[in-house]
C-alpha cells in the first residue's frame, strides 16, 4: 500500500521530506513557504527531487538517530553497506543564538565493500513554473531559473559534480557529503566540517530533548512526537505551522487539499500548551511575542491564521500545472480560510495565555501587554459570542452557533477571571463572572438535545460533532458529569468507525468525510481515560499508534478502509494529541507506581 512513508528533518526554518528510498521529494527554501525546490510529492514528472539509487539488489532501511532530528537511511546488499545521514543543520552559536541555514546536507558515510550508486539531482525552482538550468562551476553546481522569477540553488558536493549531474555510476571509498544550499557559501565546505555540522547538530537535539520530562510510559512516542513539532516552530517569529506541505488529499482524488505551511492560531495555541508542559518555556514565550506583536490595537479582531512571518493576507491560488499527490488537484498554495471568522480563537489564546502565567509567571516579560489583551479579549468575546461563526471544522458555507466555539467563549471568560485573580485585578470580576455563567447557561440550554442524550455539533442541531469532546479538558464540565459520558457514548455509537473517529458525519461543503480526522480518534481515547474505562481507551491508544508511518509520523488524516495516512504530513494538531493522551497513560501508570510503594 502506498502511505505517507516519509521522515522529516528540519532546523525550524524550513523542512524536507524525504521517502524511505532516501530521496527527497519535498522542501522549499529558504523557509518553510517559500516556493519548492523538490516537489515530487505533488508531481512525479514536473516536481523535482534529489534521489540516490544503489547499484545492485539492496536492502534499505530507515531510522532516525535516537532522541534527534537526524534521519538514517541505510543502504546494504550484505557485503557493501553505506548509510545517508540527512539532516538541516541546527547549533549552538554564541550568546544563546542558534545557527540554522537555508541548507540540507546528505553526509554519506561509507560502512564496508565497494558500493556504487547513481545521483538523480533534479531540483525545481519556482515550483517548477519554468524551466530550471544546472550549470557545473569550479565549487559548485549551480541551478537557476528566470522564466518568471529569478531564483538560484547551490549545490556543493565532494563527488566529481560531472558525474553526480549526469546521473553517472560513483564508488564510495571514504564518507563523502552533499550540501544544498539556498545561499551561496563564501568558506567552502569539506567532508571534515559537514562531519563537524552533524555532530553538533546531533548535539543540539540531544540537549534539547534531555530537558524533557522523563515519561514511564510512551517515552519514545512522546519524544518523536515533540521533536516533531519542535521542527514545525518557526524560531524567526515563534510561528507554529499546522504541516510543512501543502495539499497532500484528505481523500485520493477529492478537492480537500489546502496549504498548512501558516500559523492557526487555534492549532499553535494548543502545540504551545503541551510543549511547555514538556519544560520548552523558550518556544512558549517566542510564541507569546509572536501573538503579542499581532495585536497592535487593542481593538484590532484576531485573525485565525496568519503567514509565519505575520503576514494577514494569504491569498489562495491554485498551481495548475502540478497533476497533484496521487492525482489529487487542485494544488493550492496560500489559504482563504484567513478570512473566515471563528469564536473559539479567543479561548484558545486565552488558555494558553493563563497557562505561561500559571507555570513561568517569574519568567514571563511584557505582562502589562498580556493583561491588555486580555482586557481586550473579554471585551470582544463580550461583544461577539452570541453570533454565528465558521467553526473549528472551517465549513465554507453558512455560518452556525457551533458548539465548540461558545464552549471556548465561555474559556475565554474563565481564563481572563483566572488571570485577573492572579494580577491582584479584582474590579472586573463581577461584571466578567456575570458573562461567564450567561455563557455558561447558554451552552446548556442550547447545545444539549435530550432526543439524543448529548452535547451536539450547533445549536438546534441533532449532528453530533468530535469537537465537543474537548468540553472536559477545558474545565466546561466534569468528566464523570452524566452528560459528558452520555456525549462521548453517543460520539462512539455514532462516529466510530473500526476504531477511528469522523470528525462529523453531517455534509459539509464538499460532501460526506470519508477519512478520519487522526487528532479526533486521541480526543476520543482521551475522552474514555478520563470517563474510566481506562482499559478500552489504552488498547485503542496503541491499536492507533500502529497506523503511524515506519518513523512513528502522523498525517491529518486515516483512511477508514485501508488506514493509509492522508493529509498534510507531518500534522502538529496529530502529534500534540498523541503526547497529551500519552502522558495522561504515563501518570496513571506513575500514580499506580507510586500507590503500590505506599502499600
Amino acid at each position: 500500500m502506498d502511505n505517507l512513508n516519509y521522515g522529516i528533518i528540519g532546523n525550524c526554518r524550513s523542512a524536507a521530506l524525504i521517502s524511505k528510498e532516501g530521496s527527497i521529494d519535498w522542501c522549499c527554501l529558504p523557509q518553510f513557504d517559500s516556493t519548492s525546490i523538490f516537489a515530487k510529492l505533488l508531481d512525479e514528472q514536473k516536481g523535482g527531487s534529489f534521489e540516490i539509487h544503489p547499484k545492485g539488489d539492496y536492502t534499505i532501511e530507515q531510522e532516525y538517530y535516537r532522541n534527534t532530528a537526524i534521519l538514517i537511511t541505510r543502504f546494504t546488499d550484505g557485503d557493501n553497506i553505506f548509510e545517508l545521514h540527512d539532516f538541516m543543520p541546527r547549533h549552538h552559536k554564541m550568546h544563546g543564538k542558534y545557527m540554522a541555514q537555508p541548507e540540507i546536507i546528505r553526509y554519506v558515510k561509507y560502512v564496508s565493500g565497494a558500493p556504487k550508486f547513481t545521483v538523480k539531482y533534479d531540483p525545481k525552482l519556482e515550483y517548477g513554473l519554468g524551466a530550471t538550468k544546472h550549470f557545473v562551476k569550479e565549487d559548485f553546481i549551480a541551478s537557476l531559473t528566470h522564466k518568471l522569477k529569478y531564483d538560484t540553488l547551490f549545490l556543493y558536493t565532494s563527488f566529481d559534480k560531472e558525474r553526480v549531474l549526469g546521473g553517472e555510476e560513483i564508488s564510495l571509498e571514504e564518507d563523502g557529503y552533499f550540501l544544498i544550499r539556498y545561499n551561496e557559501k563564501i568558506l567552502m565546505p569539506t567532508t571534515d566540517k559537514m562531519g563537524l555540522e552533524l555532530e553538533r547538530t546531533k548535539v543540539y537535539w540531544l540537549d534539547w530533548v534531555a530537558k524533557t520530562p522523563d515519561y514511564k510510559k510512551f517515552k519514545e512516542e512522546i519524544v518523536r512526537s515533540a521533536i516533531t513539532l519542535k521542527m514545525l516552530t518557526y524560531d524567526k517569529t515563534g510561528a507554529v505551522l499546522a504541516a510543512a506541505t501543502t495539499s497532500l488529499p484528505e481523500t485520493i482524488g477529492e478537492v480537500r487539499n489546502w496549504d498548512y505551511r501558516f500559523c492557526w492560531i487555534r492549532d499553535a495555541s494548543m502545540v504551545i500548551k503541551v510543549v511547555s508542559e514538556l519544560g520548552h518555556k523558550n518556544s512558549a514565550k517566542r510564541y507569546l511575542q509572536f501573538i503579542i506583536d499581532l495585536m497592535p490595537d487593542k481593538d484590532e479582531k484576531l485573525q485565525i491564521m496568519y503567514g509565519i512571518n505575520k503576514e494577514k493576507t494569504l491569498t489562495e491560488k491554485t498551481l495548475d500545472h502540478f497533476d497533484g499527490y496521487k492525482g489529487s488537484k487542485p494544488v493550492r498554495v496560500g489559504n482563504a480560510a484567513y478570512k473566515q471568522r471563528q469564536n473559539d480563537i479567543y479561548g484558545i489564546l486565552m488558555d494558553v495565555i493563563y497557562e505561561q502565567l500559571r507555570n513561568f509567571s517569574n519568567d514571563i516579560e511584557n505582562v502589562e501587554e498580556l493583561w491588555s489583551i486580555t482586557k481586550g479579549i473579554v471585551w470582544i468575546v463580550g461583544k461577539h459570542w452570541k453570533e454565528p461563526d465558521k467553526g473549528i471544522w472551517e465549513f465554507r458555507g453558512d455560518d452556525k452557533h457551533f458548539t465548540f466555539s461558545k464552549v471556548l467563549c465561555w474559556v475565554a471568560l474563565d481564563r481572563a477571571i483566572k488571570v485577573a485573580q492572579m494580577f491582584g485585578k479584582t474590579r472586573k470580576l463581577e461584571r466578567w463572572t456575570a458573562l461567564e455563567q450567561e455563557i455558561k447557561e447558554d451552552i446548556h440550554e442550547n447545545a444539549w438535545n435530550s432526543d439524543i442524550n448529548a452535547f451536539v455539533q450547533c445549536y438546534g442541531s441533532r449532528h453530533l460533532d468530535a469537537s465537543v469532546l474537548l468540553m472536559e479538558p477545558y474545565g466546561f464540565i466534569h468528566a464523570r458529569d452524566p452528560k459528558y459520558v452520555n456525549t462521548v457514548k453517543a460520539i462512539e455509537d455514532g462516529l466510530s468507525n473500526d476504531g477511528l473517529l469522523y470528525r462529523y458525519k453531517n455534509e459539509d461543503d464538499f460532501g460526506l468525510p470519508s477519512s478520519s480526522f487522526t487528532i479526533c480518534t486521541f480526543w476520543f481515547i482521551n475522552a474514555l481515560f478520563k470517563i474510566g474505562e481506562e482499559e478500552k481507551a489504552l488498547e485503542q491508544f496503541e491499536r492507533l499508534l500502529g497506523y503511524s508511518n515506519h518513523l512513528g509520523l502522523f498525517s491529518e488524516d486515516i483512511d477508514f478502509k485501508t488506514k493509509r495516512l492522508l493529509g498534510n504530513f507531518p500534522q502538529a494538531y496529530s502529534h500534540l494529541a498523541l503526547i497529551e493522551c500519552a502522558i495522561n497513560f504515563s501518570k496513571k501508570q506513575k500514580d499506580e507506581q507510586i500507590l503500590e510503594s505506599i502499600k
